[in-house]
């Protein structure tokens, strides 16, 4: 069978200035792998792994691949690995975006879902799990990006050489994350020979353990969480070398998630989560500088694997990584607020498969009713399916029949005790005034607005 055509767009990918946001005294350019066919800088050690397994004979014909990943090397490993005829199998951790599991899916390989919140050398801790799977399955080769120098040949061999080139021999630093080192390292052995004055910058998760070993030489035993997928790590991963690293960075969720939308705004490139990290700290060096200097870091990813995260105002501020001026009242408490135009909704006269395909669309279980900008009722999954059960032609009944229009609201300076009663008794929770609906309280909402008092 022929090399399918597509392996030969890996790698190349263009490299661009920033020129719309302060980059101080320097000049800061971005290295877009989110054109990578698979589209992130994963490609690359997906096609290098597996073509290094084939070659020493890890991976037979008719194998199985197994990978723990957050997300962007399993669809590396899936895209070389299903067009050359493999299974794949990979574990994730749940906090990864539904884009990068729908994708995976799509290409046809088999995602397990694992913990977050455990650490290494637990049972249930992704890169455990997919070893324990490794061993237990007959011709599985575990493709381990942690410890697989293959990983950082692939930079060695494409990526350094490739920014060096571009760079047209001038460059001084570097910004790289680190999720299993295979890109630091690559870059380190690249330039170490090639241009020995290059300096690395680390650009860290706030919760990783990374910056603190760069800076003191200690491991830390303790880590914290973080929402950026793909870097940081609560281990120093074996492969990783960070001897070359002048400058480390811690940078938060909301600095990350911030940056990321900041770049899309000023420069129009949509990149994932860690490109907002990596350019949070890019800027934050090339800002510090007194000298100019010629900086590159990296677009991880494409942005559109994060749609409903940190392209989506709802979960931003479900996270409380977009904030809103406080009113100090029940208004603060909504997830979707109506007058912020974030509500989905219906009309009297729109049928009951409107009403549906509105829930299923937005994934929600019920809509206000408006007329006018006013609210006259709820339709619910429950109304629907009393209404529509055994009778499917009742989906084109109208909602203004089927609604409950019999509303019990809050008015926003009702206390949370109030807002808890009414929860309690299973209805819900509308906040509304004499001159405007400002939208639904559910148990989620609640929720996460106690959290966020605790955090």
């Amino acid at each position: 069978m022929p090399t399918p055509a597509l392996f030969k767009l890996i790698g190349n990918t263009p490299l661009v200035q920033v020129t719309r946001l302060d980059t101080g005294p320097c000049q800061l350019f971005l290295k877009l792998e989110s054109q990578n066919p698979g589209g992130s800088i994963k490609d690359r050690i997906g096609l290098s792994i597996i073509e290094a397994a084939e070659a020493d004979g890890r991976l037979q014909p008719g194998g199985t691949i197994v990978e723990a990943t957050a997300g962007n090397t399993g669809l590396g490993l899936a895209l070389v690995g299903r067009l050359k005829g493999y299974r794949v199998l990979l574990v994730v951790p749940d906090k990864m975006s539904t884009e990068k599991v729908l994708h995976l899916k799509a290409l046809g390989a088999e995602v397990r879902t694992t913990r977050s919140d455990v650490g290494k050398g637990h049972p249930d801790y992704y890169q455990d799990y997919a070893a324990r799977l490794a061993r237990e399955l007959p011709g599985a080769f575990f493709a381990d990006q942690f410890n697989n120098p293959a990983n950082p040949l692939a930079h060695e061999t494409t990526t350094g050489p490739e920014i060096w080139e571009q760079m047209g021999h001038e460059l001084d630093a570097i910004v790289v994350g680190v999720g299993s080192g295979g890109t630091l390292a690559g870059l380190t052995s690249y330039f170490r020979k090639a241009a020995p004055q290059v300096g690395f910058v680390l650009a860290d998760p706030k919760g990783s353990i990374l910056t603190e070993y760069v800076d003191t030489g200690r491991v830390s035993d303790t880590s914290g969480s973080w929402a950026v997928e793909g870097i940081g790590e609560d281990f120093i991963p074996a492969i990783a070398d960070l001897s070359g690293v002048r400058k480390a960075y811690t940078i938060t969720d909301q600095e990350s998630f911030d940056s990321a939308r900041s770049l899309l705004r000023a420069e129009g490139i949509l990149g994932g989560s860690s490109t907002g990290t990596l350019l949070a700290a890019a800027l934050k060096y090339c800002r510090e500088q007194t000298t100019p200097k010629r900086v590159v870091t990296f677009v991880c990813d494409t942005g559109t694997r994060y749609l409903s995260k940190v392209y989506n105002d709802g979960w931003m501020h479900d996270q409380g990584l977009l904030r809103r001026e406080p009113l100090h009242d029940l208004r603060d408490l909504i997830g979707r607020r109506h007058d912020e135009g974030d509500v989905v909704s219906v009309s009297p006269g729109d049928t009951l498969l409107t009403a549906f395909n509105r829930m299923r669309s937005t994934d929600v279980a019920q809509l206000p009713v408006l007329e006018n900008g006013k609210l006259v009722g709820i339709i619910d999954e429950s109304d629907l399916l009393l209404k529509v059960d055994n009778h499917a032609e009742q989906f084109s009944s109208l909602v203004g029949a089927t609604m409950t229009s019999r509303l019990e609201t809050l008015h926003p300076s009702a206390s949370v005790q109030a807002l808890r009663s009414t929860l309690d008794r299973g209805l819900t929770a509308v906040v509304a005034d004499a001159d405007a609906f400002y939208g639904l309280i559910t148990r989620f909402d609640l929720l996460n607005h106690l959290r966020r008092t605790l955090s």
